[in-house]
C-alpha cells in the first residue's frame, strides 16, 4: 500500500478516536513514513516533562512533535538494521524511571492521579519511551562510531570561538579525606533491635507495615511512600539487605533484622518479577554517644598531626586508617560521582566538607569534623585540599579534556544532524496545517 494511501486509512480510522485519558478527541497532527504521530503523544510528553520539571527552549507544541519526528527516523532506522534491545534493560530503565517520578512527587497514588491512569498503564507507557530511547541511542551510536579528535583540532576549535562563546569554568577542587566511624553503643543497638521486634508483631497481628514506615523509618526518601524502595535488581541492593530480600517469598510475613552499613532493617515482599523484587523496609539508625564521637575525633587528630610532622603521607595514613573503602582505595582522594572524576564543585561535596575547603589553602589539613557521608551516615573526618582552580574562561593549558570533550561533542551533532537531513530528503512528512506554523530545529520537515 502507498504512503498516501496508508494516510487515508489512518485519518479515517483515527481522526475521531476519543482519548480514555482526558476525554478529548484525538487527532493525527504529524505524518512520519507512514507513522503517525497522534495529540494525545504529544499531550503525554508534554505532561511528563512538566511532572518532571523539564523545561523546552520553545513552544512544546512544536518542540515535541519533532522530537517525535525525530525519533520515528531512528525508529525506522532500528527496524531496518533489526536492532533489538533487551527485556531486562528497558525494565531496569522503567523502574528507575518510576521510582524517580514518585521520589519526586510523594506518593503512587499522586502520580497515578496526575497521569489520571493506573501505574500499571503508566509502566506501560514508560515502557515504550524506554525501548525507543535504546534503540534510537543503539542507532546513534552506530553513526557516531568511534570519534577521532586531534591536538590540531582542539586549538583550531578553540582559536576559532568567539570570546563571549568561550565557557566559563567553575572553580574546582580536589580533596583527600580519611574518615572514622564512631562506635556505637551496644545498648542501644539491642533496643533498636526490640523495636524492631515490636513492629514485625504488630504487623503479624494486623497493622499495616507501610503505616509503620511512614511513621518511624530512619529512610527518609521511602518512608513518604511507606517504605517501598521500587523493583531492583539483587545488584543494586546491600548485599546483606538483597539475600535476606530475595528468600522472602510470602508478602504477608516480615523478614529477619538485617544489618547493613546504613542501619538495622526488617523488610516486607511486595512482588517478584523476573529477576528483580519490589520490597518495602523500615530503617532505624543508632545514634552516636558524645563520647564515642569525641574518641574519633581524637584519633584522626593525632593521624592529622602524624601527617603534618611528615611521619606519614596523607595517601599512607588514608590506606591504613580511613574507615570509607571507596576513598581509602584511592589514598583518601574523594571521587565526584556525578563526573567519576576526583574534581568537585564547591556545591557538589558534602554540605560540611564544601564549607571548610572554601576557606583552606591548597595542602592544608583541617580540623577533625563530623560530616554526614553519602550514605547519610554520621562519620568524624578530616580533609586536605589537594589542588584548587579559580572560575575561569577555558583555556588550552588548563581545559584541554572539556575543549576536547566540546570537539567530539560538535562532532557528533554534525553527524546526527547530517544524517537527519538525509532522511528528510526521503521520508514522506504531513503536518496538519494547525502545527506547521513553527521554527523547526531541522527545517527540512516542510517540503517546498
Amino acid at each position: 500500500m502507498s504512503i498516501r494511501g496508508t494516510l487515508m486509512i489512518l485519518t479515517l480510522f483515527c481522526l475521531s478516536v476519543v482519548s480514555a485519558q482526558d476525554n478529548i478527541i484525538d487527532e493525527i497532527v504529524w505524518v512520519v513514513g507512514d507513522e503517525p504521530i497522534l495529540r494525545s503523544e504529544v499531550e503525554a510528553q508534554r505532561l511528563q516533562a512538566q511532572a518532571q520539571g523539564v523545561k523546552f527552549s520553545g513552544d512544546p507544541y512544536c518542540v515535541i512533535p519533532e522530537q517525535l519526528a525525530i525519533q520515528k527516523l531512528f525508529l525506522h532506522q532500528a527496524d531496518l538494521d533489526s536492532i533489538v534491545v533487551s527485556d531486562n534493560d528497558v525494565m531496569a530503565d522503567v523502574d528507575r524511571r518510576i521510582n524517580s517520578d514518585i521520589s519526586q512527587i510523594g506518593f503512587k497514588e499522586k502520580l497515578e492521579e496526575y497521569y489520571g491512569k493506573p501505574l500499571s498503564r503508566i509502566r506501560e507507557m514508560y515502557r515504550d519511551q524506554a525501548r525507543n530511547s535504546q534503540l534510537v541511542s543503539t542507532v546513534q551510536r552506530g553513526l557516531i562510531g568511534s570519534i577521532t579528535v586531534t591536538p590540531g583540532e582542539i586549538r583550531q576549535f578553540y582559536n576559532n570561538m568567539k570570546v563571549d562563546s568561550i565557557p566559563l569554568v567553575p572553580a574546582e577542587v580536589e580533596v583527600d579525606i580519611i574518615t572514622a566511624e564512631p562506635q556505637y553503643d551496644p545498648i542501644e543497638i539491642a533496643e533498636i533491635k526490640d523495636r524492631l521486634r515490636d513492629f514485625t508483631d504488630r504487623v503479624n497481628k494486623g497493622s499495616n507495615f507501610s503505616t509503620l514506615a511512614v511513621m518511624y523509618s530512619d529512610d527518609r526518601n521511602s518512608a513518604k511512600v511507606g517504605g517501598e524502595l521500587g523493583f531492583m535488581g539483587k545488584g543494586e541492593l546491600m548485599p546483606e539487605f538483597a539475600n535476606v530480600a530475595f528468600s522472602l517469598s510470602d508478602p504477608k510475613k516480615v523478614s529477619k533484622i538485617v544489618e547493613t552499613e546504613y542501619g538495622f532493617h526488617i523488610i516486607q515482599l511486595i512482588e517478584k518479577r523476573g529477576d528483580r523484587i519490589n520490597c518495602r523496609h523500615i530503617l532505624l539508625k543508632p545514634h552516636i554517644s558524645a563520647s564515642e564521637r569525641n574518641q574519633a575525633l581524637l584519633r584522626l587528630d593525632s593521624i592529622a598531626d602524624l601527617i603534618r610532622n611528615q611521619k606519614m603521607t596523607f595517601q599512607g595514613a588514608a590506606q591504613l586508617f580511613s574507615f570509607d573503602k571507596d576513598t581509602r582505595n584511592n589514598g583518601g582522594l574523594m571521587v565526584n560521582p556525578k563526573t567519576g572524576t576526583s574534581r568537585f564543585q564547591l556545591e557538589d561535596l558534602p554540605a560540611e566538607v564544601g564549607k571548610l575547603v572554601y576557606t583552606m589553602n591548597v595542602g592544608e589539613i583541617s580540623k577533625p569534623f563530623t560530616m554526614i557521608n553519602l550514605k547519610d551516615k554520621e562519620v568524624c573526618a578530616v580533609v586536605r585540599v589537594k589542588s584548587k582552580t579559580k572560575a575561569h574562561k577555558a583555556n588550552l593549558t588548563d581545559d584541554f579534556q572539556l575543549l576536547k570533550q566540546m570537539v567530539q561533542s560538535s562532532k557528533s551533532e554534525k553527524i546526527i544532524a547530517d544524517w537527519i537531513v538525509q532522511k528528510q530528503k526521503k521520508t514522506y512528512v504531513h503536518i496538519d496545517e494547525k502545527w506547521s506554523n513553527c521554527e523547526f530545529l531541522h527545517p527540512g520537515w516542510v517540503k517546498k
